[in-house]
Parts: C-alpha cells; structure tokens; sequence
C-alpha cells in the first residue's frame, strides 16, 4: 500500500506540480460589452485559449453571436452561455443553437440556469435544455455545464446540496449518452479547500467529469467583495473580509496566487483529482487577467519549485 511506503528518498519522492501545470490551457470568460473594448485578442491570449461568452441577462442575441464570430475568425473555441431562464422555448433554443454554427462555426456551449429571477418561458433548467436533444442533433462537440462547489441556495433553497446533487448526476448520466465532451465549470472561489473538498465529494457520488475551477483575475478588493456578493460565492467569501480587516492590504489589488499555488498544490498530491484545468473570470479587466495568467504564473512556479 502506498500509505505504507516509507522511502523518502528524494528520488522517491513524486516531483512537485506547479502552478505552470494548472494554467496550461486555462479558459477565459468575456461579455460582448468587455469584448469589444478589446482591438486584438491574439495579441493578448495563447493560441486555443477556450473563450466563454456570458449571457447576461438584457444581452441581444446579436451581440452574442456576433462576438462569437469574432472570437472564431481569430482562431478561438468559443463556448457561449445558454441560459435556460432566459430562452422562452425549444424553438427560440434550437434557432439560437443554428445561430452560433451557421455564423459563427460555434460547436461548444455551457449549459446554466441562468441569473434571471423569473423565467421568460418554458425553460427552468439546463437538464430541460439538455433533454431537447438539440445540441446533439445540430452536432455539439462539447457541453458544459455548472458546478457549485460552496453550494447554491438558488436551487437548494434550505442550503442542502440534494438538488445540485441530483442535477450533477444526472449531467454524469447524460454524458454516457452524448457524442458531445462534458466538464464542469464552476463559480469562482477564494478558497481552494472548498473547491477541492467539494471535488472529493462528487467524486464519490460517481462523478467522473473534469472540473474547471472557476478563479477571480486580479482586481480591486472592493470590486472582488462586490461580484461575490452578487454571484452567490459561498464561505470562500471570508478570504477576502479577512482580506479587507488587513490595513496592509486593502488598498492592494488582490491577485490569485495564492488559489493557483494551492491548486497546483494539491493536484500535486492528488494526481487523479477531477480538477483538470482553471477558467478565469477576469473581473478586473480581459488584459489584466490574461497578462497575470501569462506572466505571473512562470514566476510562482520558481516560488514554489525552491
């Protein structure tokens, strides 16, 4: 048994990861409006960086697809948001699914809920999205959906996790049935132990999907406080009012190394973990995120290598 091993010889012991191991390939989330203020985006992040595009709720689906083609034309998988909440039926589902193929070459999706208090139409769920069958039909490649690793009173309003539970497993199931890849992407959090204990848990239940772990990009901490707020981010919260009470670090702009270092930590000590790669909410800017996830993570690999 390994836990019997005793040999701590240096060349016994497994070689450190680094945080250079967590963010290759990383993902990056962009709203239309975010999109457009940027002139060239392969002047700013690696080739075959995957690029999600955020529905928000009010956002015209012009503007959608549109910045999907843009994003295509300049050689990125794009993956836009599907908010089932804000899609009032199968036929406005299945236009849209044509929408992002015909004219933007779009052939991936993440799959929500959706932020919208009340739905438009018949849509609650992404199960419901799911259980059309379109985006098999219209040829998908690959599906993503949520996953909320501090819970998410939304769906389990008592704070329990049946709901989100069953919802994941039947995603599991689903992804035994499609020709599409699934993952599962989650909000961002301050605290790597949530996460990672969180990817334990439904590990155990019988999931077997990769997690992309959902991070902040730097930003300003009142920013940080004020999209954590709004996004439901759970107990990891507390990071950043610890944060906050630290006179020292205020006025700093929080960084996410130390939640990349722990990352690369623990899939160091947990190769097999379901956590695969990170997505990046750059909630303090497209360039500042992706100029950090670029240059900064080399320097932290020497850090923790030493």
């Amino acid at each position: 048994m390994d836990l019997l091993n005793f040999d701590m010889r240096p060349s016994a012991r497994p070689a450190p990861a680094r945080p250079a191991d967590m963010t290759g390939g990383w993902s990056i989330e962009v709203m239309p409006r975010t999109a457009a203020k940027i002139e060239d985006f392969r002047a700013l992040l690696p080739a075959g960086t995957r690029v999600y595009i955020a529905h928000i709720a009010g956002t015209d689906i012009e503007d959608m697809v549109a910045t999907a083609r843009r994003l295509h034309e300049d050689g990125f998988p794009v993956m836009p948001h599907f908010p089932a909440r804000g899609i009032a039926d199968k036929a406005m589902l299945d236009e849209w699914i044509k929408r992002y193929r015909d004219e933007a070459g779009v052939t991936q999706a993440l799959l929500l809920g959706g932020g919208y208090a009340t739905p438009v139409g018949t849509f609650e769920s992404s199960i419901q999205m799911i259980e059309t069958g379109l985006f098999d039909h219209h040829g998908f490649t690959h599906l993503h959906v949520a996953g909320h690793p501090e819970g998410n009173r939304d769906i389990d309003h008592g704070g329990s996790t049946a709901n989100v539970d069953s919802a994941l497993l039947y995603k599991q199931d689903f992804a035994s049935r499609t020709d599409a890849e699934m993952a599962i992407v989650t909000q961002f959090a301050f605290d790597t132990q949530s996460v990672t204990a969180w990817a334990e848990r439904i590990a155990d239940m019988g999931v077997t999907l990769p997690i992309h772990a959902g991070i902040a990009g730097p930003a300003k901490l009142q920013t940080l406080i004020q999209f954590a707020l709004s996004c439901g981010v759970g107990p990891s919260i507390g990071v950043l009012h610890k944060r906050a009470r630290d006179l020292t670090k205020l006025l700093m702009p929080y960084e996410p190394t130390e939640v990349v270092a722990g990352f690369a930590d623990y899939k160091a000590r947990h190769p097999h973990s379901l956590i695969s790669q990170l997505h990046v909410f750059p909630l303090g800017g497209i360039k500042t995120a992706a100029e950090w996830m670029k240059n900064h993570a080399p320097a932290e690999a020497e850090l923790i290598a030493t």
